[in-house]
């Protein structure tokens, strides 16, 4: 019986998700601007990833130091896209729908948590391998540790490209650009990371660079696939900044900081994150 469950479970998930998609493409080819936007700037991503991973076949691998220094700038990026492009524009639409100050505030608590707990479950239930903290999730020993890697990535992605999503299906374009832009600033070291770290656990360079570039391709389809959600609901605005908000929270410390901070390198992370928080903040203020 259980067996059977998990198929039928699998086929509603895949029969929702082949929905959303039929009316994502719908809405891109009737000129939808918020599912247009949100997949431009979920490619904009995706390219800066790909960019990232050039040098995998230029240098020689990186210090320690350098990819820790790397990844804050990237937990710091996100970190202030959580705060000023989503949790902010979240109170904002959820007090736009007639909530008072401490409903809205309950429902972007609540999303926030709800994001983090999808978080949660996907990493327990998804094998992956990380960097530097191993091997992760069920039956992980049975897989190849390409792939390993491949999961751990896209598990990072995922929430970037959600995000992206439900910013531009909200009501500030500029706002959801700036968000875009940051998360591509920080995608470039990101990808470089990747394609480094793979190469330096023994792939060859055009394979590593390939698995880079294909890292960032999960940005464009979640951008597409959150947008598509909220604008065919528009009430769920608040919940999808606050899910994509507590979605990020999670990856910036339950992965992030932890990598970061494991090789004696904590200052320099440190000092990448300051750095990215500060250049997302100035982003956000700017164009927003």
């Amino acid at each position: 019986m259980r067996p059977l469950r998990r198929v039928f479970g699998f086929a509603i998930v895949a029969a929702g998700l082949a929905l959303l998609m039929f009316e994502a493409v719908e809405a891109i080819a009737a000129g939808d601007p918020r599912v247009r936007g949100a997949l431009l700037g979920g490619s904009m991503a995706a390219l800066a990833t790909a960019l990232g991973t050039i040098p995998v076949l230029l240098s020689r691998q990186l210090s320690q130091r350098a990819f820790d220094t790397m990844l804050g700038f990237g937990a710091g990026v996100m970190l202030a896209a959580t705060s000023f492009s989503l949790v902010i524009p979240a109170l904002e639409a959820a007090r736009s729908q007639s909530a008072g100050s401490w409903v809205s505030g309950g429902i972007v608590g609540a999303g926030v948590l709800l994001g983090a707990a999808l978080l949660l479950a996907i990493d327990r239930l998804v094998p992956h391998e990380h960097f530097v903290k191993g091997l992760e999730g069920p039956k992980a020993l049975k897989m190849k540790r390409v792939w390993l890697f491949v999961l751990a990535i896209a598990l990072h992605n995922l929430p970037e490209g959600l995000a992206i999503g439900v910013a531009f299906a909200g009501q500030d374009p500029v706002a959801a650009a700036a968000l875009a832009t940051g998360i591509s600033i920080q995608d470039v070291p990101e990808g470089m990371v990747v394609a480094l770290a793979l190469r330096g656990v023994g792939y060859g360079r055009l394979l590593s660079m390939g698995l880079g570039v294909a890292s960032g391709l999960v940005e464009p389809a979640m951008a597409v696939l959150g947008a598509t959600v909220v604008t065919l609901m528009t009430s769920l605005l608040p919940w999808g900044l606050a899910l994509a908000a507590g979605a990020m929270l999670f990856v910036i410390s339950h992965e992030i900081i932890p990598e970061s901070h494991r090789q004696g390198h904590e200052a320099f992370a440190t000092g990448g994150l300051m750095l990215g928080f500060v250049v997302m903040m100035v982003l956000d203020t700017a164009l927003g």
